[in-house]
């Protein structure tokens, strides 16, 4: 979906076509304005948190899938000290044998890796600066396992995404998951982007489409509302929680970056826009023992 979003012009991502071979077919044009503000959206956190440390700090993408942000900040000189992505063995799979074939892809790892041995196998990849994990985030003590092994520091300013990846758990799994990252990091901001305001009919509707398709949303109660999103992070150890629907967040955006993909595709039902933005969110939670000042993260 990203890279029909791309191909249509609405951001810039020139590594994106190695992962996702087709641009696919066509998606609707506020699935297209949908996909702007997530990335928009997410990318405007990152960045802000990766200025406020100076860089020093770790990213840990969480359910990271195909996603292309490390290659990103590199291009941009925001590298963190450590970016690390974790998925599903099977995904972390195909994703490591696209890095491999592709010297655009690997490049970039080679450049920011000291020695000569990169670790490198089926299910992980490890490297001074990147590092992709095969596990599964319902299973934490492994998680924590395995991250520790390839050099996670509990010490440094962390970043946790996870994006429409919650969802798809239980909530007492992704209250588990989000209490260990408290757990673990006394300096650290926890990025969620997934669905809220579903008891709706709108979001009954939403919820029905996926049953069709064989997808059930297993932690779908946490996305009642921006209060239950924000609840979530506040019971399991976080300081400092924030919450916007997608529809706040779009505009809040720079408006003439808006208005420039606005212009890309014709939309004739705004309204339908706006109830697809709200009902996804982006929330963000924050503990800060170094005093970094990352409550004030905003838009």
């Amino acid at each position: 979906m990203k890279r029909f979003a791309t191909s249509k012009g609405y951001w810039k991502d020139p590594y994106i076509q190695y992962f996702a071979r087709s641009v696919g077919e066509r998606k609707a044009p506020e699935i297209n304005r949908g996909y702007y503000a997530r990335v928009h959206g997410v990318n405007h956190l990152l960045d802000a948190f990766i200025k406020k440390t100076e860089c020093n700090c770790q990213i840990i993408n969480l359910g990271a899938g195909l996603d292309t942000t490390f290659w990103k900040l590199k291009d941009e000189n925001l590298m963190p000290r450590k970016f690390f992505e974790v998925d599903f063995p099977t995904v972390v799979a195909r994703k490591i044998h696209s890095i491999k074939t592709k010297s655009f892809l690997s490049k970039p790892i080679i450049e920011t890796h000291s020695t000569d041995s990169l670790l490198l196998d089926a299910n992980s990849l490890d490297s001074d600066r990147f590092c992709i994990i095969g596990a599964d985030l319902r299973d934490i003590s492994t998680l924590d396992e395995k991250l520790k092994k390839f050099q996670l520091n509990p010490e440094l300013p962390t970043m946790l995404l996870s994006e429409c990846v919650l969802v798809y758990m239980t909530p007492s799994q992704s209250s588990n998951l989000v209490h260990w990252a408290a757990d673990t990091f006394h300096t650290a901001v926890f990025i969620n982007y997934e669905q809220v305001n579903m008891s709706d009919r709108f979001g009954q509707v939403m919820i029905e489409n996926l049953q069709r398709r064989q997808c059930t949303l297993a932690g779908v109660e946490i996305c009642q509302s921006l209060d239950s999103q924000r609840e979530r992070f506040l019971k399991t150890g976080w300081e400092h929680v924030d919450a916007l629907d997608m529809m706040t967040v779009y505009s809040m955006l720079p408006q003439d970056d808006v208005a420039r993909i606005e212009r890309l595709e014709f939309l004739d039902e705004k309204e339908l826009l706006h109830q697809l933005l709200q009902h996804y969110c982006i929330c963000w939670a924050t503990k800060d023992k170094l005093s970094l000042g990352l409550s004030q993260l905003a838009f």
